[in-house]
Order: C-alpha cells, then sequence, then structure tokens
C-alpha cells in the first residue's frame, strides 16, 4: 500500500519511553515556611498586646471624652518621641537619654543662672509630685540646664534634696526638637509633662494654676496605671 505508514517496522525494537521530571514538593520546605509565618503572625500579636493598654488609655482619656470635659494644660498630639540628647550632669559625667525613661517626668528647662520664674517653675514641679501622694513614686523630676552657667549651691541642694531629681546639662537645640513653646514663648517658660516611653505630651500654660495641672496629671496617672508600674 503506498503512503506513508506510521508504525515501527516489523521486528525494530520498542522506542523506550520518554518522561519528563517536574520538581516534586519538598515537605521540609512547606513545614518551615509554616513555622516562619506562623513566628511572625505571633511576635505580631505580641506587639499588638504590648501596645494596645497604651493605645487604649490615652485614647478613652483623651478622644473618647466626656462633654463638657478638657484639659487644662495643652494636650500634644502627637506626641513628641524623646530624641539622642547628648545629656551630663553638672560635674560634666555623659548620662544617656534612654534612662530618662521608665517614670513620668515633670521638666523644666532654661539657664542655670534661675531667675525668679524659674524658681517657681522648680517649686511647682515638686509641688506637684507631692500632690499626687502615693503616686509621686511614679513621678521624678527633671531639670534641664540649657547653658554653662552653674545654678547657685543652694537651689541645687533644694532640688536634689527633695528626691526623685535630676539635674542635667542638654543643648538647647536638641531640647528645642523634643519641647516647644507656646507661640510667643520661650522654651523656659513652661512646665512640660512626658510619658514613660519618652513622649512630651503635655505642656503647661504660663504661670499654671496648680490645683487645675494637678488634675491633668491625676488623669494621665489614671489611664496608664494598668501598664505603667513606679520605678524604672
Amino acid at each position: 500500500m503506498s503512503g506513508s505508514n506510521s508504525s515501527a517496522p516489523a521486528g525494530a525494537p520498542p522506542e523506550p519511553l520518554s518522561l519528563t521530571v517536574h520538581s516534586m514538593p519538598r515537605p521540609e520546605l512547606d513545614a518551615q515556611a509554616r513555622r516562619t509565618r506562623s513566628g511572625r503572625l505571633k511576635m505580631l500579636l505580641v506587639l499588638l498586646a504590648c501596645a494596645s493598654p497604651v493605645l487604649a488609655s490615652y485614647f478613652t482619656y483623651f478622644v473618647i471624652r466626656p462633654e463638657g470635659r478638657s484639659n487644662y494644660a495643652t494636650l500634644i498630639d502627637p506626641p513628641h518621641e524623646l530624641p539622642p540628647l547628648a545629656l551630663r550632669t553638672l560635674e560634666g559625667q555623659q548620662v544617656p537619654a534612654a534612662s530618662l525613661k521608665g517614670q513620668w517626668l515633670l521638666v523644666v528647662t532654661g539657664s542655670g543662672d534661675c531667675d525668679a520664674d524659674c524658681e517657681k517653675l522648680l517649686y511647682l514641679q515638686r509641688q506637684l509630685r507631692e500632690m499626687t501622694g502615693r503616686e509621686r513614686e511614679r513621678i521624678d523630676k527633671l531639670w534641664l540646664v540649657t547653658d554653662d552657667q552653674m545654678p547657685p549651691a543652694a537651689l541645687q541642694k533644694a532640688v536634689l534634696d527633695a528626691g526623685a531629681a535630676q539635674i542635667l546639662r542638654a543643648d538647647p537645640a536638641q531640647v528645642a526638637q523634643w519641647l516647644q513653646p507656646a507661640p510667643g514663648e520661650s522654651l523656659s517658660s513652661h512646665l512640660y509633662i512626658v510619658d514613660p516611653m519618652g513622649q512630651w505630651m503635655m505642656r503647661a500654660p504660663v504661670r499654671p494654676d496648680p490645683s487645675r495641672l494637678k488634675r491633668d496629671l491625676e488623669r494621665l496617672l489614671r489611664a496608664s496605671a494598668s501598664w505603667d508600674r513606679e520605678g524604672r
């Protein structure tokens, strides 16, 4: 018969089968990928669990406010993170900025040549801490001296002998990256409230009313009671 014949000639050996080999699944790699995804998810959940009390407490007190309630001091929104300040003691010893974290801070800043207004803020700083009663152990006082002037010895003693206080030198330009005065005022005109994470979050008015400022501070302490404990 004419025409092509696709069949193998009689008696020819059979052609070998040709197989294409595809990559086979590797169970150990799949298991490793699952473990990696699971680990990342657990880490994310832990981070959320750590941050949620802080976020929830501030949200409750400063966003979901009962009608008619207002803050006396200025709430800083968003809060300002603690920058890497170059801090020194009055004797010149370096102090890590991160060491300021762990306590609520009442901050006064200005020249070491402390004038009458400066002394009033330092007294207010001490007064506020004592007015909070047993919660005062969660609060430290910080005086940031922003020049090379040496504070009077008697004033240093008065500040430090009251306890829970530090006097540190800081560069004014660096401090201004963290704390800011109200428009038209100087940095040294206010008392500043910083939370235990190093975030500046409130600024007292110039020449504030101690009793009204105390109420703001007490709200902050209540709001943070679930995650902040006394001591660094």
